[in-house]
């Protein structure tokens, strides 16, 4: 694996970036990744005052102690899995400074925590769609309860949106760290849905086919706890070759996919597969 992976973590430190940690961390591993975490906070939450001056010191106070916040989360999470983390903070529109960092950085994931309640507005503004849009790479969204874990057999499942599953070179990447057969899942337009796996033999991979209903995304996330997958990836964009493709991936509506399944997912960039 000679790719050295750049992994972006943002956060606005409402919530405990414990998990979200602990999964990147763990992916890290598995990906010969480099984590950097920039924690940015609006500007309209540190400034109350009208005051030019009481401002600039609201400001200038805020940004030491995130800066400091960052530093002894960042030292204390190197320190116990032994890998090395960067930072950096920012004050200001969040779609900006976010869209300014990608920018410039060009990190090849972005790393968010999924709050099923409140999915459209972590961060604040509608802050994932946002990055969706903007961040052509994967894009890795952990789970607040469930944490993807280095130390144990990796379980690995995809959505694929073709009748053959589109196997990325991050999927064959993290399938060296399992011993366990691929798991693949079709939500599939006009099709009844079929509940036997079907095991291929040519390659190391059951699979799961599903009919496109209101209960698709409840129907797939019982399968995956039944099999204990504990990472799901996911293809985000259409498949040019197969536009009239009878099978579904990502839903239109995303946040349905978030609010039922319950494991970290990788939403799969447009250029992540092999051909």
């Amino acid at each position: 694996m000679s790719k050295k992976y750049k992994i972006a973590v943002f956060s606005d430190m409402k919530e405990s970036l414990g998990n979200t940690l602990k999964s990147t961390l763990n992916l890290a591993k598995m990906l010969n990744g480099e984590i950097a975490i920039f924690h940015v906070k609006k500007g309209t939450e540190v400034v109350t005052e009208a005051s030019q001056l009481s401002a600039i010191r609201s400001l200038n106070s805020e940004f030491i102690t995130m800066e400091n916040d960052i530093k002894s989360i960042v030292n204390s999470f190197s320190k116990e899995f032994g890998v090395t983390m960067s930072y950096s903070c920012a004050i200001g529109n969040l779609k900006n400074e976010i869209a300014d960092y990608i920018k410039k950085e060009k990190p090849d994931f972005i790393v968010l925590g999924k709050k099923k309640s409140n999915f459209f507005n972590i961060l604040g503004d509608k802050l994932i769609p946002f990055v969706l849009k903007i961040h052509k790479g994967p894009i890795f969204l952990t789970d607040e309860i469930n944490v993807l874990d280095y130390g144990n057999d990796l379980s690995l499942g995809v959505l694929s949106n073709t009748e053959e599953t589109l196997i990325a070179d991050l999927t064959e990447d993290l399938l060296l760290h399992s011993q366990k057969p691929l798991k693949s899942f079709k939500i599939l337009k006009n099709m009844n849905t079929i509940t036997k796996p079907l095991a291929s033999q040519q390659k190391k991979e059951v699979e799961f086919i599903f009919e496109n209903n209101s209960n698709s995304m409840k129907n797939l996330s019982n399968y995956i706890t039944k099999n204990k997958i504990n990472l799901l990836c996911v293809n985000r964009f259409e498949n040019k070759k197969k536009k009239d493709s009878s099978a579904l991936s990502m839903p239109a509506n995303i946040s349905d996919m978030v609010n039922n399944i319950n494991v970290p997912l990788l939403l799969m960039g447009q250029n992540n597969y092999t051909v």
